[in-house]
């Protein structure tokens, strides 16, 4: 099984809230792709909860999980940010942010008090959520002529990928999707067809 072509993502928003000493976090986490979707979110839960003591957040980006940032808004370093991303981590999500907004309750938490409030606040977000497993998937494009058509479609039928675009001009062309760990089978078995060459192959 490849391992490396699989990750776990949600496609919903979905939100959580945990109370301590009379703070209340409230967490939501929801389903982003890039830094300004990040952004944008950050800013309309900074608006929404003006009043609120803090706003702190964490995100996982890319199905390689190397796109991340923790932030602590105020809190004292590492208390707030870190421990939403380490939920993320444990939960191995990514394109993911959670946003935690705390209303402070006039008891301070202290360090560990404030690291295990922000860790259970993400967690009941995520618990909320649906968490769904996603392939990798790469694309690839090739030409052939039209007599090899049964061919290549009978590599189709067995192989299973997705036909993104099919193309009839002078020769015939294809664009196939398949999971990435499944590619190298596909590619092998089309370059035995005869006249096709792929896209990448100075067209």
């Amino acid at each position: 099984m490849e391992g490396n072509d699989v990750y776990k993502t949600i496609t919903v928003a979905a939100e959580g809230e945990y109370s301590e000493k009379r703070s209340k976090f409230l967490a939501f986490i929801h389903p982003v792709h890039t830094v300004d979707e990040v952004k944008e979110q950050v800013e309309f839960y900074q608006k929404k909860y003006y009043d609120a003591r803090h706003c702190c957040y964490a995100y996982m980006l890319g199905h390689e999980r190397k796109d991340f940032r923790a932030n602590d808004n105020g809190e004292p370093f590492g208390t707030a940010g870190k421990p939403i991303l380490g939920q993320i981590n444990s939960y191995g999500l990514t394109d993911v942010l959670i946003v935690v907004i705390r209303y402070f309750g006039g008891i301070k938490l202290g360090t560990s008090g404030l690291i295990q409030a922000y860790k259970a606040a993400a967690i009941e977000a995520i618990q909320a959520a649906r968490i769904i497993e996603k392939t990798v998937d790469e694309e690839i494009t090739f030409f052939f002529e039209y007599p090899f058509m049964n061919s290549v479609m009978r590599i189709v039928k067995e192989e299973e990928p997705s036909i993104v675009r099919q193309g009839y001009e002078h020769d015939c062309s294809m664009t196939l999707r398949i999971r990435k760990g499944s590619m190298p089978r596909l590619k092998s078995r089309l370059e035995k067809v005869e006249t096709l060459r792929f896209e990448d192959d100075g067209e």
